[in-house]
């Protein structure tokens, strides 16, 4: 092996062309050896041998979980770590007050010194990628290089990669540059070599994002979305700022098409933060008889006018990178269905004989497990048996629900946005938006509250999380709503209609009222009576809600009165609830837009 000597480290490669870029990584890095990904059976195949055999992959029992696979992370790399992901606009003024900004050219030497020789004795793999099917008028084209045949293996499942994507971006076409390193070479400065294991890492991390250049550099994490660049990095903190640039949406939203009994079709768009009910929804089972959900996404949509001036939406992921505790036959058994074959698992237990399991996966839980960290487990020890953070990674086409156009390159016309939080009080269960502009101000306001006192939170502090976009808007937040507010303004009168949902408002007693999940389908016949013109709605500070009686409540055993409770609108409580608005609004006064100030004056105008 020959010890490349350290370039120049004053600037990272930014060349546009895809192979002199790789060799200038290639040379930065020091990687002994550069292999380019096709995507082909007999390759990723290869890469799991490999991983297998390092220890990064431990090979599930092949009658119950065929082609299935558990790798078990470092336990300081785990989740996204928001406080070392940096926006490096070229201004502090572009990202925002709620963005992590890093002066762009600083912040490329710091990230230069440490991708010096970072891969020194590994292998770079250079994973071309499409965000979307390959070619389609609302796809997007990246490349990843990376140290990590994990991150390769999952690019595999969440992306389009291979020669098709390489080929479009070696005949010009647009591409965003994206490079990755696990940060733990295994030759020093030296030539000394050290042994490699299972899951190399850093303790110093960085996920850095430029937006002008459509580049992301990512350091010392193997984990999820600080590694799998198309996801997070690509889709929603560059995408955000390309669809912002281009006139279109990259947004933080399920797509899902909901069938009436009569054949009708919608096409619904929905943001919720975590924790809020997200994937139920993109997987639903409805319980209104003759009604059906399919999965057009889970968790990202790219959304343009279309040629018909319909808002078009495609889901430009080719996977699944789910949480998996909480998720079980009862709560999402859409899900565990997906899971049967060619999944990779992250942190999730162990059983005896080469099962999975987490918290929330079955109603008994096994008197013996190996935890996430490779520990022997019972009920009685202190720490949970799978991380919190647990996930599984599977491709779109395993999901029983999926839509079988939901590859079409065209997209979807989209019928209805939803956004929504988690609201123990105040927010009614459904709301649709008096108009575009009335949707912008309630996407704009969402917010989930806090039921219990945790990590520091009050009980009823609000944490705001306007479109379930705030960690992940590569641009100011105020610059966001006024970009949403010129996109309605050019679909006109094609543009969807907007409706705010909260599956989560709680009695006086503090249980939740609404029973969820499936019954979520009973607020879906709503919006789409709404949408064709055969429900009428009464006008509150919330919104247009629903008339007494036209929320299809049949077969459920409703409390009397609880309607009633889960659609009020106390007017004490909203005027609260808009000062606590202005007050977050404020946060962006240089750049909020004149209509989100007009909304909350006609609010409190209503509460008069």
């Amino acid at each position: 092996m020959t010890v490349l000597a350290p370039p120049d480290t004053s600037t990272l490669p930014s060349r546009s062309d895809l192979s002199g870029w790789v060799s200038e990584v290639a040379s930065l890095t020091g990687a002994d050896e550069v292999v380019w990904c096709d995507g082909s059976d007999g390759q990723l195949q290869g890469l799991r041998d490999l991983a297998v055999a390092r220890g990064t992959l431990i090979p599930l029992d092949p009658e119950r979980h065929p082609g299935s696979y558990l790798a078990r992370s470092a336990p300081d790399d785990v989740a996204r770590v928001e406080d070392r992901t940096y926006i490096a606009s070229a201004t502090p003024e572009d990202a925002g007050p709620t963005n992590n900004w890093r002066e762009p050219q600083a912040l490329r030497a710091e990230l230069a010194g440490c991708f010096a020789g970072s891969m020194r004795g590994r292998t770079m793999y250079v994973v071309p990628f499409s965000m979307g099917p390959v070619g389609g008028p609302l796809s997007g084209l990246g490349v990843e290089v990376t140290d990590s045949p994990y991150v390769v293996l999952s690019m595999a499942i969440m992306t389009r990669i291979g020669d098709a994507p390489r080929e479009l971006i070696e005949g010009g076409e647009p591409w965003v540059r994206t490079v990755h390193s696990v940060g733990m070479p295994l030759v020093d400065d030296e030539g000394n070599r050290r042994e490699d294991v299972a899951w190399p890492s850093n303790d110093t991390k960085h996920i850095a994002h430029f937006p002008e250049t459509r580049e992301v550099w990512s350091f010392g994490s193997g984990y999820g979305g600080n590694a799998l660049l198309g996801k997070k990095c690509f889709a929603l903190r560059i995408a955000s700022v390309i669809a912002r640039d281009e006139g279109w949406l990259a947004e933080h939203m399920l797509i899902i098409r909901v069938t009436s009994p009569q054949g009708r079709r919608y096409h619904v768009a929905a943001a919720f933060p975590s924790a809020c009910g997200k994937t139920n929804m993109a997987m639903m089972q409805p319980s209104l008889p003759g009604w059906s959900v399919e999965t057009l996404g889970d968790d990202i949509a790219w959304m343009r006018k279309g040629p018909d001036g319909r808002l078009r939406a495609i889901n430009p992921e080719a996977g699944l990178f789910g949480v998996a505790p909480g998720t079980g036959e009862t709560t999402n058994p859409t899900a565990m269905a997906a899971l049967g074959s060619d999944v990779i698992y992250t942190n999730v237990a162990l059983t005896d004989d080469g099962d999975v399991w987490w918290e929330g996966k079955t109603p008994q839980t096994p008197e013996r497990l190996t935890d996430w960290r490779g520990d022997p487990w019972t009920p009685d020890s202190e720490s949970p048996a799978a991380h919190p953070n647990a996930r599984f990674t599977v491709a779109m086409s395993a999901v029983p629900s999926a839509a079988d156009d939901w590859e079409d390159p065209e997209g979807v016309a989209v019928d209805a946005i939803v956004v929504g939080g988690r609201r123990a009080s105040n927010v009614p269960l459904v709301a649709q938006s008096r108009d575009w502009a009335h949707g912008v101000f309630m996407g704009a306001s969402v917010s989930s509250e806090q039921t219990a006192a945790a990590a520091g939170a009050t009980v009823g502090e609000l944490r705001r999380d306007p479109f379930a976009m705030l960690p992940f808007c590569g641009y100011d937040m105020g610059q966001h709503w006024a970009h949403w507010l010129s996109v309605g303004e050019a679909l006109g009168d094609g543009a969807p209609k907007i409706f705010a949902v909260n599956w989560f408002r709680r009695g006086d007693d503090g249980s939740i009222m609404w029973p969820g999940f499936s019954d979520n389908s009973r607020v879906l016949k709503w919006i789409a009576a709404r949408l064709d013109g055969e429900a009428d709605a009464r006008d509150t500070a919330a919104g247009m809600l629903p008339l007494d009686g036209a929320i299809d409540t049949e077969g459920l055993d409703l409390a009397d009165g609880l309607m009633e409770a889960i659609f009020d609108v106390d007017a004490a409580a909203w005027a609260k609830e808009a000062d606590l608005t202005e007050e977050f609004f404020q946060t962006f006064a240089a750049t909020l837009p004149a209509a989100m100030t007009e909304q909350l004056g006609e609010l409190r105008a209503r509460l008069v």
